[in-house]
């Protein structure tokens, strides 16, 4: 599946890039790299500085840097998950029924959401997924960042994870820091590889098999191309719900058992293509393009519908009597069909409903599901990229001995959501049961010029100027569903829920296209002031044609206090813009409040309902950061210790659910909203609080030979992280949902890797520490269903032997002794269907192994 591991996995070197910059310009001739050499992981970072890059001891910020080997040492299935057991302040978490959160899982960098962390690829911006996480597990409630799973550790030379605010270098988002994907550049060898592995349970089989090429493009380029395949089984950790079982008691054979599925969703031909070229110009200039083709279906699960009292569908609001349909009355004529009893053991077995059934003028969805249903939940997503650019240094006129790098960038995501097994109820009888919802669909486009000159000014080295100019062009466009999936058909009126249950499909109403542009210039210094003393500051000016412009601010400090010790500080401001998609998306979906199902709509801020409850135009969020630390070198040991302070102001979120009052239903209508009373509740985004971050990042290398035996490396990374709710919208923001930002993840975490390497044997044991958090399940935090979960261990292991200097076999496991994630309190299991909370920092699902066959040429 990954890229050679002819060696020893590599651990995670941490090596500092200095500061002060807003895209990277990185000058130098096109020089490919022998495939499989030590080389591939570079003693720099590509990230985070225009200037030459400095030594570890001579950094003012902090880079992980992870290289593409010691990404593969892992049994997950996509680059989330391998970057989780890398990185101790990066957290993920596959999160079962929710909805478009199930297809792209968001991310947190530092106890932020995932649009506040920059994505760059070879140094330039990632475009976002189209995916909006609107049940995102607290923290990720409404974000839509870049989709990083599409990305395979094949295509990987190396990460590089800068830890420190960002945004005054490279523009909106970088709030907790960037992560640079740089792809790879060899121009001749490969690698081809198979995985094959399930969890201890017996389900979640996934295959993936990937391949790396590279290939010589004349004596002066590359081309290096890399694919990754995947497929993956559904996981199932639910157990079956308490009225379902109450059913099948009673007598309904049409219910499941389990009536419905908890955990990971089924994904299915997950094909990536990446592919990265360069070509030597001569005159030190080159240029290079780069760009990838991705496509999977993904099916997720929903919440079982009970077919006595799920409201619109089966049951007046009281839940006591069924929901009748009397096709006379559609057509005008009197009402006929009389009153069926729901609160009854098994209603299909009642005189009333066979009575009901036998009138042809009246009907139930108990005729269509009579053991009620659970949608499935799914979508085929859509990602494409491509960037084409050249650089080099220009030689005569003015602008002698300036380097440059001119690129231009365009990124699109597509989802096409789909839901089956479910129904219109407004269409009566004739609805069908699978519907095409419709798309999102997010387009950037992105112009760069960076300029960069190094000036003498009799200091110990020049001082290194550096700007540039930025165009961008966003666009989230929401395409219309089928007919059948947002209709209001001929029984809505007669309180029968209105388009595909679950999921309404997006109307024409809902459907358009909204773009934004901006524009950026930036400038930056950096110099030497004396031999120890590295000082540099960035400032860039953004104007935004959808809420006007901003400024920020970056300043960097180094001091070299002996050859082992330096010192490092920063500060800086930030901002992260709202998204096009958080500003105009429209969603209906179902929630899960106080134990009920409820339908809550989705809407702009500006929009008539929205509005009605408090929403308002979206502003920036803005942030202020500093940080302080050190590193500390000497043989073979590397230590490095940095605290971080991060405040930001009107952070922006989905609201919780706000309640459709029926006393408003008039006025509602008055406005121009339909149909009110079929809405339970409504949210939209809104800058609704301000946090306090802040926290401590440890990591510490040693290597060393024990018995002679081979080398043996030492790896441990530690972080404290805490966020604090400083302010916010009690009108909006829930009290449990300010507890889930503030404990929804744990405060401590770290991880320690023992690394071991042999002539044809290596192996490595990581032992990661998850602190105690609290714990949640679905949207529901007032109804008992949530409490402080537990702290916990897990051991991964990986064994590999080299059978030649081309083959290597590999075995392993994550969470080798199959720690259990928190459990949910034993009354809430039957409810919700499932055994764990949805919140947690580890995989719910338990232990997973894989076998690893790799060929390397």
């Amino acid at each position: 599946m990954k890229t050679s591991i002819t060696k020893l996995a590599k651990n995670i070197r941490y090596v500092i890039a200095a500061s002060a910059a807003a895209s990277v310009v990185s000058i130098s001739p096109v020089i490919a790299q022998e495939a499989g050499s030590d080389d591939n992981v570079e003693k720099i970072a590509v990230v985070g500085s225009r200037a030459a890059p400095r030594s570890v001891a001579d950094s003012p910020v902090p880079i992980d840097i992870i290289g593409g080997d010691e990404l593969s040492k892992s049994g997950s299935v996509d680059m989330l998950d391998m970057l989780i057991s890398a990185v101790p302040s990066f957290n993920s978490r596959t999160q079962p029924i929710s909805d478009a959160a199930t297809l792209v899982r968001p991310i947190n960098l530092r106890g932020l959401s995932s649009d506040s962390t920059l994505i760059l690829v070879n140094g330039k911006r990632r475009h976002r997924a189209a995916v909006i996480a609107f049940q995102g597990g607290g923290i990720n409630d409404g974000a839509q960042g870049p989709d990083i799973s599409v990305i395979p550790s094949a295509a990987l030379k190396q990460v590089e994870v800068l830890r420190d605010g960002a945004a005054a270098q490279y523009g909106s988002d970088a709030i907790a820091g960037v992560m640079n994907f740089v792809l790879k550049d060899a121009a001749d060898g490969g690698s081809l590889s198979i995985k094959q592995g399930e969890y201890y349970e017996g389900d979640g089989d996934a295959t993936i098999i990937d391949g790396n090429i590279g290939l010589p493009l004349t004596d002066d380029g590359f081309v290096n191309l890399s694919f990754q395949l995947k497929n993956a089984d559904a996981t199932n950790r639910g157990v079956q719900r308490s009225d379902a079982q109450g059913l099948i008691d009673a007598g309904n054979t049409a219910v499941g058992n389990p009536a419905q599925t908890w955990g990971n969703p089924e994904i299915n031909d997950d094909l990536t293509i990446f592919a990265n070229a360069g070509f030597d110009l001569g005159d030190d200039k080159e240029v290079y393009m780069f760009g990838n083709y991705s496509e999977r279906d993904a099916i997720g699960g929903f919440y079982y519908r009970n077919p006595h009292n799920r409201g619109n569908v089966y049951s007046v609001d009281d839940g006591e009597t069924l929901l009748i349909g009397d096709i006379g009355l559609s057509q005008g004529l009197e009402p006929s069909c009389g009153t069926v009893p729901a609160n009854v053991p098994n209603v299909l077995n009642t005189d009333a409903y066979q009575e009901m059934v036998a009138d042809p003028n009246c009907f139930a969805m108990n005729q269509i599901f009579p053991g009620g249903y659970t949608p499935a939940f799914g979508g085929t997503i859509n990602d494409t990229s491509l960037t084409v650019g050249t650089k080099g240094e220009i030689k005569e006129g003015y602008l002698a001995d300036v380097m440059f790098d001119i690129s231009g960038s365009v990124g699109r995501s597509k989802v096409s959501f789909n839901l089956t097994n479910t129904l219109n109820p407004s269409l009566g009888l004739d609805t069908p049961t699978s519907f095409d919802t419709g798309k999102y669909i997010q387009l950037e486009k992105t112009f760069n010029l960076d300029l960069v000159k190094g000036i003498e000014a009799g200091l110990n080295e020049p001082i290194n100027f550096a700007g540039g100019f930025e165009w961008r062009q966003e666009s989230f466009e929401i395409v219309a569903g089928e007919e059948a999936s947002w209709i209001a058909g001929p029984y809505a009126d007669q309180g029968f829920n209105i388009g595909s249950h679950g999921f309404k499909g997006f109307g024409p109403e809902a459907a358009g296209k909204n773009t934004r542009r901006n524009i950026a210039f930036y400038l930056d210094v950096e110099a030497y002031v004396t031999e120890d003393l590295l000082i540099g500051g960035a400032v860039r000016y953004e104007d935004f044609s959808s809420f006007g412009d901003t400024t920020n601010y970056k300043l960097t400090l180094q001091y070299t206090l002996t050859d082992e010790i330096s010192l490092r500080g920063s500060t800086s401001t930030g901002f992260r813009a709202p998204t096009v998609g958080q500003a105009n998306v429209v969603n209906t979906a179902t929630s899960i409040v106080n134990g009920d199902l409820i339908q809550s709509f989705t809407a702009p801020p500006t929009d008539p309902l929205a509005a009605f409850y408090g929403g308002k135009e979206l502003t920036p969020e803005n942030s202020t950061s500093f940080a302080f630390g050190g590193v500390y070198q000497s043989g073979d040991l590397f230590f490095t210790l940095d605290y971080y302070n991060i405040e930001v102001e009107d952070r922006i979120t989905q609201s919780s659910q706000i309640t459709v009052r029926p006393e408003d239903y008039a006025q509602l209508e008055a406005i121009g909203v339909q149909n009110p009373e079929l809405t339970s509740a409504v949210t939209y985004f809104a800058n609704d609080f301000d946090t306090t971050t802040q926290g401590i990042d440890i990591v510490a290398n040693y290597s060393m030979e024990i018995f002679d035996s081979g080398d043996t490396k030492f790896a441990l990374a530690f972080n404290w992280n805490e966020t604090s709710v400083d302010k916010f919208n009690p009108d909006t923001t829930s009290d449990g949902k300010v507890k889930r930002l503030e404990k929804g993840m744990p405060n401590y975490r770290s991880t320690f890797t023992v690394s071991q390497d042999w002539d044809s044997v290596s192996m490595f044991v990581r032992a990661n520490y998850f602190d105690n958090y609290y714990a949640t399940h679905a949207d529901d935090t007032s109804f008992g269903w949530s409490g402080m979960a537990s702290a916990a261990v897990t051991i991964d292991l990986e064994v590999n032997y080299f059978l030649n200097d081309q083959i290597t076999l590999s075995a392993g496991a994550n969470n080798l002794l199959d720690q259990e994630a928190e459990k949910l309190k034993d009354d809430a299991y039957a409810v919700v269907g499932g055994a764990y909370y949805e919140s947690g920092p580890f995989d719910y699902n338990g232990g997973f192994y894989y076998v690893k066959a790799t060929y390397n040429f």
